[in-house]
């Protein structure tokens, strides 16, 4: 081999060696880079029980990388953590010391974060007549109950309020709510507001209007004169439950939840979306005043613009919009008629007492199933453009149902279309995705 062919190869050598060493710390780096990904991760998460910077030493130690970790930082609080981590190894080189280069190094940087934020909820669900079957309800209870569970564990306090809002042809919003508000009163057998369309293009719960209150009337007959299925729930265990964070006593009204008559899904979402906009906040204080809401939630809900508050709507339904009807005002217009329409069912009424050819006089349809589709719609979007987060869930829903339920979402990935007990695995991915592990670094 001549002089320069012996040369040649020894630099062929040398740089075929370098890049051996290359190699080598490029796996070191990989290496360290890795375990301290998985270590943060494991150390920032909220439900970890040992110290954040234990957890960080025994992921490197268990790897061979002890004394690679260089530094562990903890920053946390009362609904976060934050963990970053640096690592470094150095190796000695095989070729490259030819270089002068006798060793080399390789880095490591990972940080991870879990956050509680502060939440806004307002979980609102059906309870209309067609959750009686196929075991609908019991499964609503059970998904609905863990949600609570989940998004009100332990170290969650004071961060999380759920308003839930039960519905079925009306939403019984509860005398104290309704004392907080215009209202034409006529009765004290239940409440309900009638909602003109005009507010729905809106979240806010417009103060500026006199509302009238529903009527109180049964139309569901079954033959006899029941009066436990009016129209507007009656029930306490029925009414809103604002600005909670109790998940036992949430828990507890939702096991006692009863299949009712119509639904109207555009209702239950409008008070869903008012118990996140501001213009109630003066209501969740008064409550606050009277005893009724916790005192952590003064100044809830909060403005629209504060970046610490997650302001979302779960709204489930097994269903779709049915038309909805009302006594004419020349049967339900005096103190008398209010009590004659808490005493007899309507229809059990009319069967009873009126000539089936005037029947129809008493009563006339105040909307239909598309006027529920277009305020539903009407709604969902004012709450989009407002960053209010929409979950939907379509329980065992007919085609339209899911279309109309998915629109509402704010996007396809928020919608779940789900049967039997799928709606727990609907629930869960809610709650868990309200509060995820992300690896900002």
């Amino acid at each position: 081999m001549s002089y320069l062919g012996l040369v040649a190869s020894l630099v062929m050598m040398t740089f075929g060696g370098i890049g051996i060493d290359m190699v080598n710390t490029e796996l070191n780096r990989t290496k360290v880079q890795n375990t301290l990904d998985r270590a943060v991760l494991a150390a920032a998460d909220l439900d970890q029980t040992l110290e954040p910077d234990a957890v960080v030493s025994d992921y490197m130690a268990k790897m061979g990388l002890g004394d690679a970790l260089v530094s562990s930082e903890i920053d946390e609080g009362l609904n976060y953590r934050t963990v970053t981590a640096d690592g470094y190894v150095q190796m000695p080189s095989n070729f490259m010391g030819l270089l002068g280069i006798e060793t080399t190094q390789a880095y490591g940087h990972a940080q991870a974060s879990e956050r509680f934020n502060k939440v806004e909820v307002s979980l609102v669900v059906d309870i209309s007549g067609s959750m009686a079957n196929n075991s609908k309800m019991d499964n609503l209870k059970t998904a609905a109950g863990e949600f609570v569970d989940t998004l009100l564990s332990t170290g969650n306090e004071d961060l999380i309020s759920v308003s839930l809002v039960p519905y079925s042809e009306q939403v019984n919003a509860g005398p104290e709510i309704l004392s907080y508000l215009p209202v034409n009163w006529k009765h004290g057998y239940s409440h309900c507001l009638e909602m003109p369309a005009s507010v729905f293009g809106s979240t806010a719960l417009d103060r500026s209007i006199t509302y009238d209150q529903m009527q109180h009337f049964q139309w569901n007959y079954s033959g006899s004169n029941t009066l436990t299925d009016t129209v507007c729930p009656r029930y306490d265990y029925e009414r809103i439950t604002p600005f909670s964070q109790d998940a036992k006593a949430l828990k507890q009204q939702i096991n006692k939840l009863t299949p009712r008559a119509g639904t109207s899904i555009f209702l239950g979402m409008k008070w869903g979306t008012a118990l996140l906009d501001p213009s109630t906040r003066d209501i969740a204080s008064g409550l606050i005043a009277d005893g009724k809401v916790s005192s952590v939630f003064e100044g809830r809900p909060v403005a629209y613009d504060d970046g610490d508050v997650l302001k979302t709507v779960v709204l489930m339904t097994d269903g779709q919009h049915d038309r909805s009807f009302r006594i004419r005002d020349d049967y339900y217009n005096s103190d008398s008629e209010y009590v004659q329409w808490n005493k007899y069912n309507l229809w059990y009424y009319l069967y009873k007492y009126v000539d089936s050819n005037k029947r129809g006089n008493f009563y006339y349809q105040k909307y239909d199933a598309t006027t529920g589709d277009t305020l539903l719609g009407n709604i969902c979007d004012a709450a989009k453009a407002k960053g209010i987060i929409i979950w939907s869930i379509g329980f065992e829903v007919e085609d339209h149902g899911a279309d109309v339920m998915e629109s509402c979402a704010s996007s396809p990935s928020h919608f779940f279309r789900v049967e039997g007990t799928e709606i727990s695995e609907a629930f869960s991915t809610i709650a868990h995705t309200l509060n995820q592990l992300r690896l900002t670094q």
